[in-house]
């Protein structure tokens, strides 16, 4: 039995069937003939979603990302030291004394997976230093991933690659040159080495375009492929990476007072936060309508489950596997 017809067969109610109604609306929206945005929060690179994600970017199924540093920066690091990494299936049993044996291992631990310092940070660090000196003496610059889109078509990478280049979503996104808006990189660690940079004189700080340049780009990318139809917004976890992009639509339509721009014309958020008054996940989609995020008739969604869990299912649902 294929998956799709996995799903469809089992998944009948609860979240279940949330989950199943919004992979169907997902189709729905591609079939209308509508982009879709894909925002990642949490740590989807380190879970490896590239092995279902970068196929949804081969096939046209995602036309813009949205994601934290660490997303952006992971998937990277991921394709070039995935043979140094180290699982610990058993990480909720860590006592603080292993965790620092872990950090004098040159570990960093994110849930049950430690990425290895050298072979995978350092060894970017090092490539981005020269992308980054090179703007600073071209006197040009460029977002986040434009630099690591530089990196990747250098050929550097080649002969560094542990896994299939086609599990790596940001190849995939490379070779589509599709954008990656990526809201608060400087939180990230690829961003910590370049302020690093910044502070001692090296480099300087406008050789990475900021947040607001970002909120410009997508904007202007919303007018020029939102059409009367509107953009699909698929959001996986919460904060920055799906805050920041959402609100294009409103600044667009209050601020710029360009009252014509279409709504998102789906939304679906996969999160397992428990709704809490005036936390992020107490922001259900209906509350979006007030912002003018998404209209009344906006097909919206909420699965509450474990991203790790759902997204590659709702992929391959889309994908049709």
């Amino acid at each position: 039995m294929h998956i799709t017809n996995f799903i469809k067969h089992h998944y009948r109610h609860f979240n279940a069937a949330s989950l199943v109604d919004a992979a169907q609306g997902y189709v729905d929206q591609l079939e209308a003939g509508n982009k879709m945005m894909i925002t990642m929060a949490g740590a989807m690179s380190t879970a490896e979603l590239g092995l279902s994600l970068a196929e949804m970017i081969r096939q046209d199924k995602v036309h813009i990302i949205t994601c934290t540093g660490a997303n952006l920066e992971e998937d990277i690091f991921n394709l070039v030291a995935h043979d140094h990494y180290k699982r610990i299936p058993n990480y909720r049993d860590l006592s603080p004394e292993d965790e620092h044996e872990l950090l004098q291992q040159h570990y960093n631990r994110v849930t049950d997976t430690c990425i290895p310092e050298e072979e995978a940070m350092r060894r970017i660090e090092r490539l981005l230093v020269d992308v980054w000196t090179a703007a600073k003496e071209e006197g040009k610059r460029y977002f986040p991933y434009e630099y690591l889109y530089q990196i990747i078509r250098s050929g550097e990478l080649d002969e560094k690659m542990q896994i299939d280049p086609k599990d790596s979503w940001m190849v995939a996104a490379c070779e589509k040159n599709i954008p990656i808006i990526v809201p608060g990189w400087e939180d990230s660690t690829t961003g910590n080495m370049f302020a690093a940079r910044c502070m001692t004189n090296q480099l300087d700080a406008s050789l990475v375009k900021s947040g607001t340049e970002y909120m410009m780009f997508l904007a202007d990318w919303y007018i020029k492929n939102a059409g009367r139809k509107g953009v699909g917004f698929f959001q996986i976890g919460g904060g920055i990476a799906g805050d920041f992009p959402i609100c294009a639509v409103p600044m667009l339509r209050q601020d710029m007072e360009m009252d014509e721009t279409p709504f998102w014309s789906y939304f679906c958020q996969i999160s397992d936060s428990t709704t809490s008054y005036g936390s992020y996940s107490g922001a259900v989609p209906n509350e979006k309508i007030t912002w003018e995020k998404i209209d009344k008739d906006t097909p919206r969604f909420v699965i509450e489950s474990d991203a790790t869990i759902v997204a590659p299912l709702i992929f391959a649902y889309v994908l049709g596997w």
